[in-house]
């Protein structure tokens, strides 16, 4: 590298830090959240950390009012239209539901989403040029659901029936993809899909009495929210299966394949909340995506 460039380089390097830290002197921000899991769980930890880093400290010039919804997703358009009443300069939304509802709820209050596929679901316009009031981070959840089921193929042996269990919300599209690769392997498909989390282990219970002899849970906040719940009836029934982060193998799950979700939070969704806090529009925001798996 020439000395020009490396000097030139440094001082990108050197300067970035401050200059995220100027906030505005006595403002105080708002941050709204919908999400099903609390401000105290392991990836919204990560998350205040680099904002606390980054001059953002909750308690000081940052405050959060947050609604975490659990395994009743009913509950995230009236949650998201509470936050909307209120002056917030960011709404922070995960999962396809709780962005729709943030979407239609308002048109100018910017969005920060984090969901599995943000333009294949229709939320923005493109990975460059999101356009509206949403940015984020796409996580290749789905994607991954196929990478997850060849893994989980792989580490069954003869394994001739696998069922999938996932949320009422995902699409047929996707279903047809995993089943066309799972013929191909020889593996027969259970689909099990559910709307609620009281239909959780009664779904486990049919896809085991059906033969199966894997459960490939695909990618959801609702299924990460309720994934204790499903960790505990697959280990009761001695029913191998895989998830969408690795955070989830390390919570006692069988096996999983994804981005860690901590980083996502540290590393992307925390740089974007930051350039929306300092005022820039999310439609110049592009559309992030995670690189390690």
């Amino acid at each position: 590298m020439r000395r020009r460039e490396f000097i030139a380089l440094m001082g990108a390097s050197v300067t970035w830090p401050f200059a995220a830290l100027a906030q505005e002197p006595g403002r105080v921000y708002r941050l709204g959240g919908v999400s099903s899991s609390p401000t105290n769980a392991p990836q919204f930890a990560a998350m205040f950390d680099a904002l606390r880093r980054l001059g953002f400290i909750t308690g000081q010039n940052l405050t959060v009012d947050w609604r975490s919804y659990g395994p009743r997703i009913e509950l995230i358009p009236e949650f998201t239209a509470e936050l909307v009443k209120s002056r917030l300069d960011v709404i922070l939304v995960n999962g396809d539901a709780a962005i729709r509802a943030a979407q239609q709820a308002t048109t100018t209050i910017p969005i920060l989403g984090i969901t599995d596929d943000m333009v294949g679901q229709g939320l923005v316009d493109s990975l460059a040029r999101p356009g509206g009031n949403t940015t984020g981070t796409s996580i290749f959840a789905t994607e991954l659901d196929g990478k997850r089921q060849e893994i989980l193929i792989e580490a069954v042996p003869e394994l001739h029936r696998l069922a999938i269990l996932a949320d009422k919300s995902t699409g047929s599209r996707e279903f047809v993809a995993l089943q066309d690769a799972a013929r191909a392997r020889g593996v027969e498909l259970l689909i099990h899909q559910i709307a609620s989390a009281e239909e959780i282990t009664a779904a486990i219970d049919s896809a085991k009495a059906s033969g199966a002899a894997a459960l490939n849970v695909l990618s959801s906040p609702f299924l990460y929210g309720n994934r204790q719940i499903i960790m505990q009836r697959v280990a009761a029934l001695r029913l191998p299966a895989i998830y969408q982060f690795p955070e989830e193998a390390e919570e006692g799950g069988f096996v999983a394949y994804g981005p860690r979700l901590i980083q996502v939070f540290r590393e992307l969704v925390a740089e974007q909340l930051v350039k929306l806090l300092r005022g820039v529009k999310p439609a110049d925001i592009p559309i992030e995506q995670p690189t390690k798996f």
